[in-house]
């Protein structure tokens, strides 16, 4: 492996699971830092989101009317509201109307997308074709969660392969659009639908 492409791997494992940490910031803070952080990486390695896609906005607006759908329909049967409510309110120290439209879209949608489906999956891709980048890809996604997993309480192990997973997902929405907008538009709509469920369940 090129040392670029294991830079462009190791810098945001250590920046989410080791530097943002001990800077001690709050929400707020975590939330800009994120996103300055993901905007120089994406500069220094190249990554290029094509936010503007029309067909990336296409399908991730489908995607996210599908999650929509689901969420709506799970909010209407009380057992299955109360289970997926299960995972307690993760941001408690603000309103929803603030966790909803801005530390979701910017601080980890944004901040996630750019890093990992504009930059670093293809450099994966180019490195090592598009089944082993998809692959290399959601297990750095998973492993960009162990400090969070930790923090939050949960096991580290169920976080990293839950979300391992969903990165594969959310690089292949990238690879068949060509664009960051279609799995940004799918990310945003789970973790909105989640949150609110957190919140009015």
């Amino acid at each position: 492996m090129r040392p670029r492409v294991v830079a462009a791997v190791v810098a945001p494992l250590l920046w989410n699971n080791w530097l943002l940490p001990r800077l001690a910031l709050n929400r707020r803070g975590r939330t800009a830092a994120g996103a300055l952080a993901a905007t120089g990486y994406a500069f220094a390695f190249g990554g290029r989101p094509n936010w503007l896609s029309g067909r990336g906005i296409q399908v991730g607006l489908g995607c996210a009317a599908v999650v929509g759908a689901g969420f709506a329909a799970a909010s209407a049967i009380p057992a299955v509201r109360g289970s997926l409510a299960g995972a307690g309110d993760r941001a408690a120290d603000v309103s929803t109307l603030e966790w909803i439209a801005v530390h979701i879209p910017l601080g980890t949608v944004y901040t996630e997308e750019l890093v990992f489906r504009a930059t670093l999956d293809p450099l994966l891709d180019k490195e090592f074709g598009s089944v082993a980048g998809t692959v290399l890809g959601g297990a750095a996604f998973g492993l960009w969660h162990i400090h969070p997993a930790r923090a939050a309480g949960d096991g580290v192990v169920a976080t990293v392969a839950f979300t391992g997973s969903a990165g594969m997902v959310f690089g292949t929405l990238r690879r068949r659009t060509g664009s960051a907008t279609a799995p940004a538009l799918l990310h945003c709509a789970l973790n909105t639908g989640g949150a609110l469920l957190a919140r009015h369940s």
